[in-house]
């Protein structure tokens, strides 16, 4: 610039912000916290009239512990739910909720109480109920700060509590309709019982981790004749009697030695191949005898005889021997006869044939243990034979019963939850009678409970169970008669799934389960309120008191005190007298699975508070897939038990989150990510930003160079952002401009953006949020910043008050409209600082307005079509002019005047059409039909364009920097003659 040539930099329209580059979050966005209770934009959104209702319903997270990056995870997919809903137009209700009893609370004062050295069992047990509430309701406040701090919005200052009064009055409510609709028994069967927690525990407490157990090869020997085969004549059967079988043994195989004291028969298969196989020498060490016969499936006789430490010439096969031949036999117990034994196992056992028992592991023959093992349970049940069958050794914290010889006092696991004492004492036991063929230990996957961590036992004990296939007595009969069928109907009829895999999870998880076990034996929780009959048996049709009078007194109590009402001195006397006997009842102490607490959320969320739902029912729950078998699970056959279908109309499931190279998040590895440290560094934006862009359907990786991508896609994002508050200084209704008086270039963006409000409204409905952000995301750095922003900088800049400049910052600002709006589910911090920095004021908020409408006619596929043209010719030509930059034959792309050869007509026509100057940044740009020569730069993708580079000719723009030749002719020295114009 010549000393005569004045600076136009300040004659340049250039973008006016205060909106910073650095974002600042981890500081600024407590401030926007603050900023939205102050002005209490959950309730005002709550007085926009005339919306349709929709609810997500929270699952209640337990409150007993800082939150994980799965908390985070859950809520922030909940709040961009609910937000987006909102935002289109809906009534978005959310109420935050805990889950407040259960064993994870008691489990923590349980703790408390170990390292004071003091006894939970001599504590009074409202007392120890009342430290249990206490410890809940400090971490509720936590975890309420920790959840708003993600930016979720929600009724925060009123969430449901399962330990509120009124919760506790209808979970009770809702057990007493399963009292008095038939469905509540008390039954024994062997259920999964953690000794360590003194409990039983759902599916859903469960977890596998790998347990080393010991394992034992048992002999039963062939002790005679099986009552059922016996003549008239003495003991000999009718039809004679394999005699060479008599005194063989019969191998079972067991990786629970703890067990055979319980041993009530052996069972084998049908349809497998049985030999009788002879020992003909022995090793030095070894439990079996030259002349010992066993009887073993033959495909595991060699890998038996193997454990058994002989060789294959120290035994011989015999004979078949067939399932006749086995049905005909009877069994006794190895400790049977056995000096101390007080005749405890002296009983034959059963022996029949079973439908589970295979030859791909073990012997090919069962021990049974129906008190400890579903299978043998359910045979004997269907049998009739379950008298003759169960024990109860065992007792709740997995001793043996005292009195039970050799064993009693013994522990299967220790205090801590490690390898007791019983399974020695059994294996040594069965050493000193004969009883062991071989032993040994096997590494396996075995169910822990997920609170203490330590193996668990099934246990045959009286519990409490809802029948899922007894008819419900409650005249609800639209999808079944029993809660199995209304759940497996209600599945596919009325529950839509996303993704559709959880349909198929649920379904088979519901078809093939066993009756739901009601009751836990612990004392923080809401207790099973029914009484039973002196004296009656759990079959008899008064065992259990149904009336409603003593159900309306006890849930009277329940509201006005709580469920500690219950175990108050004389609280059997307050709730029957008068009405029953008090002294012909006992009263039930045992409390609910906290699952089913859960699983009732519906009746005293949806059902009964004002903000809940109109029709008591939930348009989502969302959950991670466990919740198949958890939430989703217990709340479906809850709600089929007591409305007669599922409380929820949607179901959205999740991944889990690993660390960034797939593994399982774990303290003792290392690779956690806390929420809190992610906000701290980065803000909560990035995190969310992160769960938008994750597919949650799968499971979810996060970690240190993953959340630096998130961060640096933020910004990227950020800068677009900046450039429309930037360019939109001082806009208003004057400089707006018609749609159809607009240039192409605009007409094309406002066709992308009637396409993409289809999309996002599309996408935010089926809760596709990665595919909503990508797709934003991918328009706003590549279709504007990288292309419309780039082409259109220089009107904007440089352009006096043309058409052209007023088309294209009306253009901007509907796209700011849009994309702030559009992001706002998921930016909450960031779409509200951009929002304000344009309309700011005490009350308004990006929050508190809808996503606008977005007119079809803005759609021109013809248009669209033509653009594509030009776009991908545009490609071509940034291109050959990189090569130049790079080769700095050029600095920039203004300083080019390339001749592009376009082999189409119809795509040299719209080029033509178009300032193609302009659209490739160009000073100027030759368009022809020529055939392309040799040395043009081609794009194997884009075929049929071909550029030869050219320089501009004349002069540069000391304001636009536009190579012109009539630079230097006007009245403003050194300038265009649009800029000459622009400057008046």
């Amino acid at each position: 610039m010549s000393a005569e040539t004045p600076d136009y930099k300040d004659t340049l329209n250039l973008p006016k912000t205060d909106f910073p580059m650095r974002a600042g979050l981890p500081k600024r966005e407590p401030e926007w916290l603050e900023r939205w209770e102050r002005i209490g934009i959950y309730d005002r959104l709550r007085e926009k009239e005339g919306r349709a209702p929709f609810t997500l319903h929270d699952g209640p997270p337990y409150a007993n512990g800082h939150l994980h990056i799965g908390h985070a995870l859950n809520k922030i997919l909940k709040d961009m739910v609910v937000r987006s809903q909102q935002m289109m137009g809906r009534d978005a209700r959310y109420i935050p909720g805990w889950d407040c009893h259960g064993l994870p609370i008691e489990w923590k004062i349980e703790e408390e109480y170990r390292a004071k050295g003091m006894d939970k069992d001599k504590v009074d047990v409202v007392d120890f109920r009342q430290e249990c509430r206490s410890f809940a309701t400090g971490w509720i406040d936590i975890q309420r700060d920790e959840f708003k701090r993600l930016g979720i919005t929600g009724k925060w200052e009123k969430p449901y509590l399962t330990m509120d009064f009124h919760a506790e009055r209808v979970i009770a409510e809702e057990f007493m309709k399963f009292l008095m609709n038939g469905t509540l028994y008390q039954g024994s069967k062997p259920v999964m019982w953690s000794p360590i927690e003194k409990t039983a525990l759902a599916e859903a407490e469960v977890e596998y981790h790998d347990k080393e157990s010991f394992t034992v090869w048992v002999k039963f020997e062939v002790a005679g004749i099986s009552s059922d085969f016996a003549g008239s004549q003495g003991d000999e059967p009718i039809g004679g009697w394999p005699k060479d079988l008599m005194g063989a043994d019969v191998v079972i195989w067991t990786t629970t030695p703890w067990t055979i004291p319980s041993n009530k028969a052996v069972v084998y298969g049908q349809d497998i191949s049985y030999g009788l196989y002879e020992v003909t020498g022995t090793p030095d060490e070894c439990w079996a005898n030259v002349g010992d016969r066993f009887i073993l499936a033959d495909n595991r006789a060699g890998d038996v005889m193997t454990r058994a430490r002989l060789s294959d010439d120290q035994w011989t096969r015999v004979r078949d021997v067939t399932s006749e031949e086995l049905s005909s036999l009877s069994l006794q117990h190895p400790l049977a006869g056995a000096e101390g034994s007080d005749g405890e196992w002296d009983d034959p056992r059963d022996f029949r044939a079973a439908d589970f028992v295979t030859d791909e592991e073990g012997t090919g023959f069962v021990h049974c243990a129906p008190s400890h093992g579903m299978e043998e349970f359910e045979l004997y049940r269907d049998l009739g034979m379950l008298e003759q069958v169960i024990t109860y050794n065992v007792m709740d914290d997995g001793s043996f019963r005292e009195d039970l010889p050799f064993f009693g006092g013994t522990y299967i696991l220790d205090r801590k939850g490690k390898e007791g004492n019983a399974n020695k004492t059994v294996i040594d036991k069965l050493v000193e009678v004969g009883g062991l063929l071989a032993r040994g230990k096997i590494k396996h996957s075995y169910p822990h409970s997920w609170r203490s961590k330590a193996p668990v036992i099934y246990r045959n004990t009286p519990q409490w169970f809802a029948a899922i296939d007894r008819p419900v007595g409650d005249g609800q009969d639209d999808y079944g008669t029993t809660i199995r069928q209304r759940a497996l109907r209600s599945i596919d009829d009325l529950v839509t799934w996303t993704p559709k895999t959880g349909r198929n999870r649920l379904y088979s998880m519901i078809e093939a389960r066993p009756d739901w076990v009601l009751s836990r034996q612990r004392a923080w929780g809401v207790p099973l309120t029914c009484f039973t009959k002196k004296g009656a048996l759990p079959t008899d049709d008064d065992f259990l008191l149904r009336n409603a009078e003593v159900n309306a007194r006890v849930t009277a109590a329940f509201e006005a005190e709580g469920a500690d009402a219950w175990y108050q001195p004389g609280a059997k006397e307050r709730f029957l007298d008068g009405i029953v006997d008090p002294d012909a009842y006992e009263q039930v102490f045992d409390i609910l699975d906290v699952w089913f607490d859960s699983g009732s959320t519906h009746a005293f969320v949806l059902r009964d508070r004002e903000d809940g739902s109109e029709d008591g029912l939930a348009d989502l729950y969302l959950e991670g897939t466990d919740q198949h078998r958890g939430w989703f699970h217990s709340s479906m056959l809850q709600a089929c038990g007591t409305i007669g279908r599922p409380p929820y109309r949607g179901v959205l499931t999740h991944g889990f989150t690993l660390d960034e190279k797939g593994n399982k998040m774990s303290k003792s590895l290392g690779n956690t990510v806390a929420p809190e440290d992610v906000t701290k560094q980065y803000g909560a934006d990035i995190l969310r930003l992160w769960v938008a862009q994750s597919d949650y359907t799968a499971d979810l990786r996060i970690g240190p160079e993953i959340l630096k991508g998130v961060a640096d896609g933020y910004r990227r994002l950020r800068n677009t952002m900046r450039f429309m508050l930037g360019s939109l200084a001082h806009f208003s209704d004057e400089d707006r401009v018609a749609p159809a008086d607009m240039p192409e270039l605009e007409r094309w963006v406002l066709h992308r953006l009637a396409e993409l409000d289809h999309k996002v409204r599309t996408g935010y409905d089926a809760y596709d949020f990665q595919g909503v952000f990508q797709a934003i995301f991918n328009f706003a750095t590549v279709e504007l910043s990288a292309f419309y922003f780039d082409i259109r900088k220089d009107a904007l800049y440089c352009d006096g008050d043309t058409d052209r400049r007023r088309a294209a910052r009306t253009v901007l600002d509907l796209l700011f409209e849009r994309l702030t709006t559009w992001l706002a589910p998921v930016l909450v911090f960031t779409m509200e600082e951009v929002w304000l920095e344009r309309f700011g004021g005490e009350g308004s908020s990006v929050h508190l307005v809808d996503i606008p409408r977005t007119p079809a006619d803005w759609l021109d596929e013809p248009l669209a079509a033509k653009w594509a043209k030009v776009r991908a010719a545009r490609r071509v030509v940034t291109a050959a002019l990189e090569v130049q930059r790079t080769e700095k034959v050029i600095g920039a792309s203004l300083e080019a005047a390339p001749v592009v050869h376009v082999r189409e007509a119809e795509v040299l026509k719209a080029l033509k059409a178009v300032n193609f100057a302009d659209v490739c940044i160009t000073s100027d740009i030759v368009l022809t039909g020529d055939p392309s020569p040799a040395e043009a730069y081609r794009l194997p993708e884009v075929e049929g364009i071909g550029v030869v580079f050219e320089k501009a000719a004349g002069e540069k723009c000391q304001r636009c920097w536009k190579i012109l030749p009539d630079v230097g002719r006007h009245a403003h020295p050194g300038t265009c003659a649009r800029c000459s114009e622009a400057l008046g």
